[in-house]
Order: C-alpha cells, then sequence, then structure tokens
C-alpha cells in the first residue's frame, strides 16, 4: 500500500525497522513456540490454503500499513505467494469485533508469523483511535507527537508515531488542524516532514540559570525559528513569559514566541489557587464551571498542573501586557479526557504536545487472529462464526505477492 493510497505521507521503503523483511530464524525466535511446532507439523503432514481473519475486541481506527508492509517483506524474503484483504482503509473507523484484515496463503509459510502481525496491528489502531479522538476535541489546536520517550524502544515508537499520523489524517478528514509534526526526526516522515519539532527542555533553562537566558541562547543559536520557551522552570510562569516577551517584542509581534506551559501537577500556576483557578474561569467561561464535574473534570479545570483555568490565566495576562500574538503551548498528560475538558472550558490553546496517545490500558491493544477456511472450506472454532460471515461478505480486491 503506498501513500497515494491514503492521502498521506510515507517514508522511504525500508526505512524502519518493523516494515523490514526478518529473517527465518529471527521469525522463529520471536514467536511463540506453538506456531513454530505447528508450521513444522503442517511441512510434515502436507501443506494448505488458509485464511486468516484479524481482529480487536474494541472500537480502533484502522491502522493496518505497518504490518502489511513487514508481510510484504517477508513474502519477498520467503519467497511465497500470499494475499490480503483489507476490510477498513487506512485512517477508518472499524467496531468492536470487526475483522480488520483476511491474510490468505501458504499455512506452511504464515503459521510462524501470527505473533509478529498481531503486534504490529493492534497497538497503531487503538492509538489512532486516540489520537483522532484528541484531535477531534480540541479541532482548532495543532498537535506535536511526543511518545518516544514514553516507547520501550523504537519499534514501538515508529508504532505510535505512525498511529498518530493516522488518526490526525482522519480528524482532517473532518476538519481538525491534527498533528502537525513529532519531536524527532526519525519518525518524521509518517507527518510529511524530514525534521522533528521542539525548542528546548526544563535541562537547558537550569543550565542557563534563567527562562530569559534559555530564550537568548536559543534564538541566538537557531535565529531563523520560532522562539517557544518553557516557562514553569522557576514557579514563575507568568513573570518569565512575560520577561521573554519583552525582551523580544518583535518577534512577539509577529506571532514567533510562543510560551510552553509544562507545570508540575504538585502546583498552581503562579499566581493561582483553588479560589483563583474558579474565579479565571469564571470570568472567561462560567458555564463551564456550573454545572456538575467529576473530580477528574474538576482536576483538569481547576486543580494543579495545566488547569483550563491556567490556560485562561495566562492568556489574560498576554493579552493585558499588550501580547495578544503570542502563542500558548501546552503539556503534560493531554489524554482524550483532558482534551475534552479542555474543550469545555474554550481553552486559548494554540498547540499541544502530547504522547497520551499511547494507549493506557495495554490489555486493549491486544489483536487476535483466527484461521477461517482451509482449502477453501470455511472452518473456525466454536464462539467465532461472526468471522466466517465477514469473510464471506468481502467487498475488498485482494492484493496478491508472488514471488
Amino acid at each position: 500500500m503506498s501513500a497515494a493510497d491514503t492521502g498521506g505521507a510515507w517514508p522511504a521503503a525500508g526505512a524502519f525497522g518493523p516494515t523490514q523483511a526478518l529473517d527465518d530464524g529471527t521469525i522463529r525466535s520471536r514467536t511463540d513456540a506453538y506456531f513454530n511446532r505447528t508450521r513444522d507439523i503442517v511441512t510434515r503432514f502436507g501443506d494448505r490454503q488458509v485464511t486468516y481473519a484479524l481482529f480487536i475486541r474494541r472500537p480502533v481506527i484502522s491502522a493496518p500499513r505497518l504490518m502489511t508492509e513487514w508481510l510484504d517483506g517477508v513474502a519477498r524474503e520467503r519467497r511465497i505467494t500470499l494475499s490480503y484483504d483489507i476490510m477498513f482503509p487506512e485512517g477508518t473507523w472499524a467496531g468492536a469485533g470487526e475483522p480488520l484484515v483476511y491474510i490468505t496463503g501458504s499455512f506452511a509459510a504464515l503459521a510462524d508469523l501470527e505473533t509478529l502481525l498481531l503486534q504490529k496491528l493492534g497497538p497503531p489502531c487503538v492509538a489512532a483511535h486516540n489520537a483522532y479522538q484528541m484531535a477531534m476535541a480540541l479541532p482548532r489546536a495543532r498537535f506535536m507527537a511526543m511518545e518516544a520517550r514514553h516507547c520501550a524502544g523504537f519499534e514501538m515508537q515508529e508504532q505510535m508515531a505512525y498511529a498518530a499520523s493516522v488518526g490526525s489524517r482522519a480528524a482532517q478528514r473532518e476538519g481538525a488542524v491534527g498533528f502537525i509534526g513529532g519531536a524527532n526526526d526519525a519518525t518524521a516522515g509518517f507527518f510529511g516532514d524530514g525534521r522533528g519539532l521542539g525548542t528546548m527542555p526544563h535541562a537547558l533553562v537550569g543550565y542557563a540559570g534563567s527562562t530569559l537566558r534559555a530564550a537568548e541562547m536559543f534564538y541566538s543559536t537557531y535565529p531563523e525559528a520560532d522562539l517557544v520557551v518553557l516557562v514553569d522552570y522557576f514557579g514563575r510562569e507568568i513573570t518569565d513569559a512575560l520577561e521573554v516577551c519583552r525582551a523580544f517584542p518583535d518577534l512577539a509581534a509577529a506571532g514567533r514566541v510562543g510560551v510552553r506551559l509544562d507545570t508540575h501537577g504538585g502546583r498552581f500556576l503562579e499566581g493561582l489557587d483553588p479560589q483563583l483557578s474558579y474565579a479565571a474561569l469564571e470570568r472567561n467561561t462560567p458555564g463551564t464551571i456550573r454545572r456538575y464535574r467529576s473530580e477528574t473534570e474538576l482536576r483538569h479545570l481547576v486543580g494543579t498542573g495545566v488547569s483550563a483555568a491556567a490556560v485562561w490565566r495566562m492568556r489574560e495576562a498576554l493579552d493585558e501586557a499588550g501580547f495578544p500574538k503570542v502563542r500558548i503551548i501546552v503539556s503534560s498528560g493531554f489524554s482524550v479526557e483532558k482534551c475534552l475538558a479542555m474543550a469545555d472550558a474554550h481553552a486559548p490553546i494554540d498547540l499541544v504536545g502530547t504522547g497520551s496517545f499511547i494507549p493506557d490500558r495495554w490489555s486493549e491493544t491486544y489483536a487476535t487472529a483466527d484461521v477461517v477456511s482451509y482449502d477453501g472450506d470455511a472452518r473456525v472454532k466454536i464462539g467465532r462464526e461472526f468471522l466466517l460471515r465477514k469473510a464471506r461478505d468481502r467487498v475488498v480486491p485482494v492484493r496478491s505477492h508472488a514471488s
């Protein structure tokens, strides 16, 4: 499947680990032993043509491309012919338990691939669904994927960045801005870019000794880049933000300055407390705080850390000081739930930096596979008969992968 099939950017073939073909020895060492033994038995007693159905037990956004490109690579490596039907094109919604892909080919050639195929299907589909929901919750905000530091190695990092791009494009088709890029060069191609985004970590502010000095160092090194400054290091978010804006008035007036809020969850933004947080929302979006709220919603709206009240207070301070074009960038735990709370409070957010589209409950990402046909004879274990019905109703053309 090419980038043209989905309307999105796609890195060069073979650029990423999971899309590369794996040799038989590596596959055998990574798959479950009973699949290896199945391959050995089928090879001994006679091969059959089988069809596998792959599905997930929860609603998702279809994101099969890493899996199918890896499968294509294995087919080339093994010099086998197989086919697959993608039942839900990349970026489309699929209901719980709906078969996402049917794969047909030699049982001996496919038996030991099941473990690795499922690893490459489930997590991206769930993460894409989360990224889509986040982008739709805040359709006017831009998002930056910051998943890498929360991933267990590059293969997971690649899956999550790919998923964010798929979910984002689904939201963009419905009018959202979505994800504009990621935080590292390696996965930037999924977002149609060659470079990762981002300016500075807290460590640079600590090194510089002040927020302003960090901004000066950054600008002197990268004068062509927009100046986005972390302002929570010293707990003086408003004071330090305004100091930077006053030091760079031309950039601020041109909309090239941004202040990033990443306030620790154990404290309020400078100048806020519970009462003043309620007051900030009352001034700017009174209907938001007058309705019943769960404890989680209240934390997102008026609690510590990067709350909706904190965003509104920063916007007030910037506007009052004459910096209406300075952008507000937020990070720290921006999950689907937090994005929905921010949307309900009409929080004036310009960009969200987040890796929280990574699934919270990994058990939700478990994809499952069943063989539903042996040499054309429909057969599946009791309880999975619905896969047979779907197999008979297949309408997506089969792609062949010949040796």
